[in-house]
């Protein structure tokens, strides 16, 4: 009952924040690389809309697309347009627009999905949607994860290599204090890392005053440099080798700040 009162209320308090959430899913740049991309996704958290730059995942896209674009295709996505994201993913991996993809063509893929609160949970059902697929995916990264009506925030589905929780524990929304390996064999879990804002509280003046009175520790996980740093970091430590190198080179993707 106190999961669904916090799940209502996270829907309530964020659409009066964000209103209408696109419509429109972004397009695949016509400059993407020939090659097998690396896919990078992300997930916004509530009501929020993909563009909205006051949120700290928003900010991350525009950097990881600014330095490694066209080798990278880097996007935010609302969560509830998760089905969007997926057909994104295929259709980038199919690289002989052949409408289906080729057992070559899914091996070779390369995707890194990360999201805060209702974001972190569509990142787990994106990679078990990829995991039917027989897609595997590099790393996911939860940050204050909030599980979704129907998803499992909790279990990594097996074909996720690694992946990183990022939760605090304070006020009515709270994220996900423990993620599990389904496989633990397959899936390698670098941690559940929490994050105290009692003792130094950050302001996240940037954000609505509703959001930081109603969903104050909520909102300053989104906000906190320390944890962001590490998210990119993570980010950038799974893709920069691939995102540079030229096709047919030899990747490892198990690269980890947290090793």
């Amino acid at each position: 009952m106190l999961h669904s009162f916090r799940v209502l209320f996270l829907a309530l308090s964020l659409v009066l924040v964000s209103g209408e959430a696109s419509s429109k899913p972004p397009a695949i740049p016509a400059g993407t690389s020939s090659a097998s991309p690396v896919i990078v996704i992300g997930f916004v958290g509530g009501f929020v809309r993909h563009d909205d730059r006051v949120h700290t995942e928003v900010q991350l896209v525009k950097r990881l697309r600014e330095e490694y674009a066209p080798s990278l295709f880097v996007e935010t996505f609302e969560n509830h347009r998760g089905k969007d994201a997926h057909l994104a993913v295929l259709h980038l991996l199919d690289r002989n627009t052949d409408g289906k993809l080729s057992p070559e063509e899914k091996q070779n893929a390369h995707i890194i999905i990360f999201g805060h609160s209702w974001g972190a949970s569509e990142t787990v059902e994106l990679a078990r949607q990829l995991e039917k697929d027989g897609i595997p995916v590099v790393l996911t990264i939860q940050v204050d994860s909030v599980s979704k009506m129907g998803e499992n925030d909790a279990v990594i589905p097996a074909n996720v290599a690694q992946a990183a929780n990022f939760y605090q524990l304070d006020g009515m929304l709270h994220g996900q204090p423990q993620i599990r390996a389904a496989n633990p064999a397959r899936t390698r879990i670098l941690g559940n890392f929490r994050s105290d804002y009692k003792a130094k509280p950050l302001s996240c003046g940037q954000y609505p005053w509703w959001d930081r009175v109603f969903m104050k520790p909520h909102i300053q996980i989104e906000c906190d440099p320390a944890v962001w740093n590490q998210v990119e970091s993570l980010i950038r430590s799974n893709l920069s080798l691939e995102a540079r190198l030229p096709e047919g080179s030899e990747i490892n993707s198990a690269a980890s700040p947290f090793n």
